[in-house]
């Protein structure tokens, strides 16, 4: 239960503002809410699957507290990705037959190499109990989804990006400190990786609102 559950919570933060999410929204202004829903689930299922399946097989050879501790510093890799956000590049654009498998296969396609397919991989080494991590990271994709095209496009407002963005990347960059902590029996060296986490994490944000003021000023 414990693995569904933060399966679950950890794909629906993964997922708020990401380019799948955006390209569920976009869809959802084109075709009926149903066929994108129906389109998200199938390819979820198959993309997450191998994401998985993947991530279950890794235990095999590789010692599980090292597992554990690859994912906790991709939790915290996954939130300075939340932080720099995403944008679609034309996939939704895109038609490859009829609605449906236009936005199956644009999910798929989009979902390969997506945070949320890196995390489905790191969340199933860490937990090794595949069918519960596979349903968890799908639920969580469907419930994200749901909440895009809800907000975005029937209700018509916009989500609050930039909020979504600092609490989601926070609520990952937290899950990875703690994995840290639990996952590094030797106290030196916990404190030493927690600590160089802490100083990564700092110098991104530093980085990022640098970046941003050099854009604003940049502007017309």
């Amino acid at each position: 239960m414990e693995a569904l559950l933060s399966s679950t919570i950890i794909v629906v933060l993964a997922e708020m503002g990401d380019k799948t999410q955006l390209l569920g929204m976009a869809f959802a202004t084109r075709y009926r809410a149903s066929v994108v829903l129906a389109g998200v689930l199938v390819a979820t299922l198959l993309n997450h699957l191998f994401a998985v399946a993947l991530g279950d097989y890794l235990t095999n050879f590789v010692p599980l507290n090292t597992i554990q501790l690859i994912a906790a510093i991709s939790f915290v890799l996954f939130g300075f990705w939340t932080l720099r956000g995403d944008s679609l590049d034309g996939e939704d654009k895109k038609v490859y037959f009829n609605p449906f498998w236009t936005v199956t296969i644009a999910f798929f396609i989009a979902e390969m190499g997506d945070k949320t397919q890196l995390a489905a991989i790191a969340l199933a080494a860490k937990y090794n109990f595949l069918f519960m991590v596979w349903m968890g990271t799908t639920l969580g994709m469907m419930i994200s989804n749901i909440i895009g095209i809800v907000v975005g496009v029937v209700l018509g407002k916009k989500i609050p990006e930039k909020a979504v963005k600092i609490f989601a990347a926070s609520i990952f960059i937290l899950f990875g400190y703690a994995g840290i902590w639990a996952s590094i029996a030797d106290i030196k060296l916990r404190s030493l990786t927690l600590g160089l986490a802490v100083i990564a994490t700092l110098a991104y944000i530093i980085f990022l609102c640098h970046q941003s003021k050099k854009l604003k000023t940049e502007l017309p």
